[in-house]
C-alpha cells in the first residue's frame, strides 16, 4: 500500500524540477494526480505546453490516472478552474501542493515593477487563491485535507539579490501560519517546505555550480510526508530540505527585558544600552 492510496492530489508548477519529482513519487505512492503548469520558463515567459504533456505521457504509460491543467493559478479564476476541473475529473480533492513559482533575481535598487508583480503574483497570490478554493471544496466534502506550500530560507532570513522572491516567500510563510490556524477546525493541515535544490530556476546560481547532491528527489519525500497521514495532525510548520539535511525553519523571540520604573516606558538611549540583553535568546 502507498501513503497516498485513494487520495486526489493537486500540484501546481508540476511540469519540471520539484513539481515533477513530487508527481512521480506521489504516483508511485498511489495518488490520483491533477497537475497544473502553464509551461512558461523560469522568467515567466515563452510558454511551452510540451513540458507538461511529456510528464503526463510518462505517468500515463505507467498506468496512472491524471488531469493536466494549463491555466495559471496566479489569478483567482485560474485557481478556481483548476480545483473545479479536478473535482469534475475525480469527484473530490484531498491534498494541495502549492509549488508554482519564478525566480527573477535582481538587487533591490534594480528591481522593476513587472518583475516584482510576476514573482509575487504566482508565489503569493497563486498560493492564496489555490488554498482558498481547495479549502472550500474540502469543507464542502466534510473536512479533512492537507496543504503543502513552498517558501524559502530567503523569505525567512533574507538573501542578497532576491528581494522580490524573498518578499513573496515571506508572504507564503505568513499564509501558511494564518491558514493553519483558521483551517484547523476543518481538519485541514497546512505546512510548508523550504527546498534548496538544483532546478532550471536555480541552476545558474553560483551555489549550484558543480553540485549534484541538492536534487528535487531529496525534497520530494519531505513533501510526501507533509501530504500524507504520516504527518498526522502537525500543522503550521516549515520543513527545510538541503540534500541529505532536513531541518525546521521558524521564527523565535528573545526573552527580552522588562522596565519596571517610569511606567515601563523605555527611552531610545535605554534600548541602545540594553540592546544585547534585549535580543539575547
Amino acid at each position: 500500500m502507498g501513503l497516498l492510496d485513494g487520495k486526489v492530489v493537486l500540484i501546481t508548477g508540476a511540469a519540471g524540477g520539484l513539481g515533477s519529482a513530487y508527481a512521480r513519487l506521489f504516483a508511485r505512492e498511489g495518488a490520483e494526480l491533477a497537475l497544473n503548469d502553464n509551461g512558461v520558463d523560469e522568467t515567466g515567459q515563452f510558454p511551452d505546453e510540451t513540458r507538461l504533456s511529456a510528464l503526463g505521457a510518462e505517468l500515463r504509460r505507467d498506468g496512472h490516472k491524471l488531469l493536466l491543467h494549463r491555466e495559471s493559478v496566479a489569478t483567482r479564476k485560474g485557481a478556481e478552474n483548476f480545483v473545479g476541473a479536478t473535482v469534475e475529473t475525480f469527484g473530490r480533492v484531498d491534498v494541495l501542493v502549492n509549488n508554482a513559482g519564478y525566480v527573477l533575481d535582481k538587487t533591490l535598487l534594480k528591481l522593476e515593477e513587472e518583475a516584482v508583480d510576476c514573482v509575487f503574483d504566482v508565489h503569493a497570490k497563486g498560493s492564496l487563491y489555490a488554498t482558498q478554493h481547495f479549502a472550500r471544496q474540502v469543507i464542502a466534502q466534510g473536512g479533512g485535507g492537507r496543504i503543502v506550500n513552498t517558501t524559502s530560507a530567503s523569505g525567512l532570513l533574507g538573501h542578497f539579490g532576491q528581494a522580490s522572491f524573498a518578499m513573496a516567500s515571506a508572504a507564503v510563510y505568513a499564509l501558511t501560519r494564518t491558514s493553519s490556524i483558521e483551517l484547523q477546525k476543518h481538519r485541514i493541515t497546512v505546512n510548508a517546505v523550504a527546498p534548496l535544490a538544483k532546478t532550471r530556476l536555480t541552476a545558474a546560481l553560483p551555489l549550484f555550480q558543480g553540485v549534484d547532491t541538492l536534487t528535487p528527489e531529496h525534497v520530494a519525500p519531505a513533501v510526501l510526508f507533509l501530504a500524507s497521514d504520516a504527518s498526522r495532525d502537525r500543522t503550521g510548520h516549515v520543513l527545510a530540505v538541503a540534500g541529505a539535511r532536513v531541518y525546521a525553519l521558524k521564527f523565535v523571540e528573545s526573552s527580552g527585558r522588562f522596565k519596571e520604573i517610569d511606567d515601563g516606558v523605555w527611552t531610545a538611549d535605554e534600548i541602545a544600552t540594553a540592546w544585547d540583553s534585549i535580543v539575547k535568546l
